[in-house]
């Protein structure tokens, strides 16, 4: 748990104690951490709950070729174990691309929100420590979807919809982003829907049509359950809530609001539907945990005086390090995590 905790203690520090180092040092501490926690996710030695389920599916690429691997369900995958498998690397090679793709969005994204450190000590408890170690593929489609979200701030709606297409050839259900797109959108809206809508279907075609039936079964039909899926949805459901009760102050930009209030509208409307699908809505849920950083990073500006920014930001702290700490030794799966094994060590 040490480390866990250690990494959660970086952020904390960069939140708590001002900066006073020149900008390129600044710039260099920060990317610095990242590429760090990059490191302590990807050369992870049985750390996570998927960490086993992964090497069959390596030892399983390194006999395909390459039109073999681009035909597999989520080709960027199996593409991506072939290649690794045959420049004579491991799994830790594989899960160190997948947390350099996660820890890119996210230092990305958060550098451009106000408080870059606040929404990075926010996402240390759950998105980087539980999905970065237990959801490698989907951490990966979700770096590139926070890329994308950047971008979507900008108004480079193209750019968006690489990101999210390079993100659904790793885990198919990064193409449920695309309608965001086309919504948010203000400039162009017919040229918005036509790219987002032709994306989509060739994502479809492509990426999900051999197995929508049996998603739709799995899912669905059967309900499966995701247990916590209900705690991790409604964990998007307070910054949803917090976001559309002070649109104005958290975010003054129209163009932007617009674009997070959709966001916050797709969490609370996951909330009533865990009961029918957990984990279908819980995967999908995964995709929002930008807005918890989003908000989060903004709550501060709600203070008129020091004393109640201070009071706000520590009160940001004690709420993420009690998620870790719940999440750590409450948490089913949890003991999947510990103790933490780092490969170069073991």
């Amino acid at each position: 748990m040490l480390v866990f905790w250690a990494m959660f203690a970086v952020a904390a520090w960069g939140v708590l104690v001002p900066g006073s180092l020149p900008k390129a040092q600044a710039r260099f501490m920060w990317w610095f951490v990242g590429l760090t926690f990059a490191v302590l996710i990807g050369l992870r030695h049985e750390v996570g709950g998927d960490w086993f389920n992964y090497l069959p599916q390596l030892t399983r690429a390194s006999g395909m070729t390459f039109p073999e691997a681009l035909a597999m369900g989520d080709p960027g995958h199996y593409v991506l174990n072939m290649w690794v498998a045959s420049l004579g690397g491991d799994i830790y090679v594989v899960n160190l691309i997948y947390a350099l793709v996660l820890m890119w969005g996210t230092m990305v994204f958060c550098r451009r929100q106000p408080g870059p450190w606040l929404a990075l000590m926010v996402a240390v408890p759950y998105m980087l420590i539980v999905v970065g170690m237990g959801y490698t593929r989907q951490s990966a489609a979700l770096g590139f979807a926070l890329l994308g979200l950047v971008a979507l701030g900008e108004h480079r709606v193209r750019t968006f919809v690489i990101c999210v297409a390079l993100g659904a050839l790793f885990h198919k259900s990064a193409v449920l982003l695309l309608p965001i797109a086309a919504l948010a959108s203000s400039r162009n809206r017919v040229l918005t829907a036509v790219i987002v809508g032709v994306t989509a279907f060739l994502l479809y075609f492509l990426l999900l049509l051999d197995s929508a039936d049996q998603l739709w079964r799995n899912y669905v039909e059967e309900r499966m359950q995701s247990q916590g899926g209900l705690i991790r949805v409604l964990m998007n459901t307070l910054p949803a809530i917090l976001l559309l009760v002070y649109r104005r102050k958290l975010v003054p930009d129209p163009q932007e609001r617009k674009l997070w209030l959709l966001i916050a509208v797709f969490a609370l409307a996951c909330a009533p539907l865990v009961p029918l699908a957990s984990t279908a809505v819980d995967r999908v849920a995964l995709y929002l945990i930008p807005l918890q950083l989003f908000v989060f990073s903004r709550l501060p500006r709600l203070a008129t005086t020091i004393q109640g920014r201070t009071t706000l930001v520590l009160g940001i702290v004690i709420y993420s390090a009690a998620v870790l700490f719940v999440w750590l030794n409450f948490a089913t799966h949890a003991p999947l995590w510990t103790p933490y094994q780092f490969m170069p060590l073991w």
